[in-house]
C-alpha cells in the first residue's frame, strides 16, 4: 500500500488527471485497506473484481481526456442502495440473497461519472437505528477508540462513516431519515451532508419513511461533499418526489467568504442534559463564524420540543406501510413451513424470522398510530406538528437568516452495548438535534469542529434554506477552515 486511500476526492481528481496515479492504483490501495480492517466490520458485501473492472474502465476514460470529476474515484455504497447484481440487503435478514436486476438512480449516476464501487457498507437494519447495532451483519465499529472500548460509529450509516474515517474508501454514500448521515459523521470526525428533500432521487433506495428519506454524501471534507453531491443529485422522472431543478456547481460556491451572512442560533436547542463540552463547542462555533465576518443572532424555533415525538410517530407509520411488501413470496428470506401451513403462516413466520427487534418495534408502533381510533390522535396530530416545525424555519429564514448553527449530537460517540437493548427512548434521543431538518425537508450538514476531553471528535450542524446547498456548503467550508480539524483515529485495527 502507498496510502493513496488517504486522499480526498479533490486530491485524487488532480492526481488522476495529471497522470500521477491511476484509478487501478487507488482502488488497489483501498481494497488492501479494507482487507486489513476486518475488525471494523464496515464492508458487508465485497466486490473487488467488479471494482478492478470499473477502475480499468475509468483509466481508459481518463486517457481519452474530458473525464468527469469522479472518474476513477473509489467509493463505498451503503447497503440501502440497490446495486445491479450485487447483494442489497438493507442490513436485514429478510432481504437475504436479494440481488437486484436494476440500479438505484443515485448509484447509476455515480457509475456514469466514472466512480468505482468497492463494495456495500454496513448499516442499521432498514436504516432504523442510531448505533449500527440493529444490523443483521453485526455492528460496525468506530475507528476512534478510548479506554480500550469499542465505540459506535453512529447510525444508520455507521458502515459509511467508519469506512470514510478509516480511509477504506475516498468517500461513501449515506441516507438520512432523521439524522443518519449527520450523526455518524459527527461521531467519526467526517463531513456528512443531508440535502434538501427531493434533491437526490429515492428510486432504487430501500424505503424506510418515504417523506423523510434522502440520500447524501459522507466525505473527508466539505469540498468533497460538494463534488459528490453534484454527481448524486438531479431530477429523476422515476421518483415523483424528485425536484425538477438544475443541479448547480456546488464546488464553485466554496469561496469561504461569509461576510454579511446572518447565522441563527436557536435558543430551543440549548437543552437540559446537554454536555458542557457540546455547549462549549457550540459557543466556539459562534465565535469562529463571527470572526469569519458573519453576523450571529439568536432565533426561536418554538416547536422544536415536539419534533422528536412527532418524528417517532410519522417515521414508524410510513415504515409500517413500506415494509408490508416483505412477505417471503417474491424475494429475500422465506420461512420453512410446517405441514398444513397456509399463506398467512408464511407471512407471519417469514416476517418474524426476517425482521429484527427494532424493526418489529417500529412496525408495531406505526401500525398502531395508523389504526382506527388512533389515526387522528397520533398520526394526524404529528403531521400538524410537522407543519408548524417547517413554518418555524420559514419564519426564521424570512427574517434574513442564511443558515442556522446547532450541535450535531448531544454527546461524543458512546460505547457499543451501552445504550442499545436497554431503553429505546434513550437511543432515540441521539436524533434530538437532527430530526427537525428531515421534518422540514431542509438541507443540513455536520462538520467536525473539535474533540472532547478524551480526544473523540465532535461536530456542529449547519441548517440551510431549501435548495440552497451551495450557500450552506460555503458556510460549512468557512467553519471547516476556521476549526482546522485534521485529527485522525490512531490505527488499532
Amino acid at each position: 500500500m502507498s496510502d493513496l486511500n488517504t486522499l480526498t476526492i479533490s486530491e485524487a481528481r488532480t492526481r488522476l488527471r495529471q497522470g500521477e496515479v491511476t484509478s487501478r492504483q487507488l482502488t488497489e490501495d483501498c481494497l488492501a485497506a479494507i482487507d486489513a480492517a476486518g475488525a471494523l466490520n464496515a464492508y458487508v458485501h465485497h466486490t473487488p473484481d467488479l471494482a478492478m473492472r470499473m477502475a480499468e474502465a475509468a483509466d481508459d476514460r481518463l486517457k481519452q481526456g474530458g473525464a468527469p470529476a469522479l472518474c476513477g474515484v473509489p467509493l463505498g455504497i451503503k447497503d440501502l442502495f440497490c446495486t445491479r447484481g450485487v447483494d442489497s440487503q438493507a442490513g436485514s435478514r429478510i432481504l437475504e440473497g436479494f440481488k437486484p436486476e436494476y440500479e438505484s438512480t443515485v448509484t447509476r449516476q455515480l457509475w456514469e461519472s466514472g466512480a468505482v464501487m468497492l463494495g456495500k457498507l454496513n448499516m442499521d437494519e432498514f436504516a432504523m437505528g442510531s448505533s449500527n447495532e440493529t444490523s443483521v451483519y453485526g455492528n460496525a465499529v468506530n475507528p476512534w477508540k478510548v479506554d480500550d472500548r469499542d465505540l459506535t460509529p453512529g447510525g444508520s450509516s455507521g458502515g459509511s462513516s467508519a469506512a470514510v474515517a478509516a480511509d477504506l474508501c475516498l468517500a461513501a454514500t449515506g441516507t438520512d431519515t432523521g439524522g443518519s448521515i449527520r450523526q455518524p459523521a459527527a461521531f467519526t470526525g467526517i463531513t456528512g451532508l443531508k440535502p434538501t428533500y427531493g434533491r437526490c432521487s429515492r428510486w432504487g433506495i430501500v424505503a424506510f419513511a418515504s417523506s423523510l428519506d434522502q440520500a447524501g454524501p459522507m466525505t473527508k471534507d466539505v469540498r468533497d461533499a460538494a463534488i459528490l453531491l453534484r454527481a448524486m443529485a438531479g431530477h429523476d422522472p422515476l421518483d415523483s418526489t424528485s425536484a425538477d431543478l438544475a443541479v448547480p456547481d456546488f464546488e464553485a460556491a466554496l469561496t469561504g467568504d461569509i461576510k454579511g451572512k446572518t447565522i441563527g442560533l436557536p435558543r430551543e436547542y440549548r437543552m437540559d442534559g446537554m454536555s458542557d463540552e457540546i455547549d462549549a463547542l457550540w459557543s466556539r462555533g459562534r465565535e469562529m463564524l463571527e470572526d469569519a465576518g458573519a453576523k450571529v443572532v439568536d432565533v426561536s424555533l418554538p416547536h422544536t420540543k415536539y419534533a422528536l415525538p412527532a418524528y417517532y410517530v410519522i417515521a414508524p407509520a410510513e415504515a409500517s406501510s413500506n415494509l408490508a411488501r416483505y412477505d417471503g413470496v417474491r424475494f429475500g428470506h422465506r420461512a420453512k413451513l410446517d405441514q398444513g401451513d397456509g399463506i398467512l403462516e408464511l407471512y407471519e413466520k417469514t416476517r418474524a424470522e426476517g425482521f429484527g427487534d427494532e424493526v418489529k418495534r417500529r412496525i408495531m408502533v406505526g401500525t398502531y398510530v395508523l389504526s382506527a381510533g388512533f389515526y387522528d390522535a397520533y398520526y394526524n396530530r404529528a403531521r400538524k406538528v410537522r407543519t408548524l416545525i417547517k413554518r418555524n424555519f420559514d419564519d426564521v429564514f424570512a427574517q434574513g437568516v442564511d443558515a442556522i448553527l446547532t450541535p450535531a449530537t448531544p454527546s461524543a460517540a458512546f460505547g457499543l452495548g451501552e445504550v442499545a437493548g436497554k431503553d429505546p427512548v434513550e437511543m432515540y434521543l441521539n436524533d434530538v438535534f437532527t430530526v427537525t431538518v428531515n421534518l422540514a425537508g431542509l438541507p443540513g450538514i455536520s462538520v467536525p469542529t473539535g474533540q472532547d476531553s478524551k480526544g473523540l471528535p465532535l461536530g456542529l450542524q449547519l441548517i440551510g434554506r431549501p435548495w440552497e446547498e451551495g450557500d450552506l456548503l460555503n458556510v460549512a467550508y468557512a467553519l471547516e477552515q476556521a476549526a482546522g480539524f485534521v485529527a485522525k483515529p490512531a490505527r488499532w485495527w
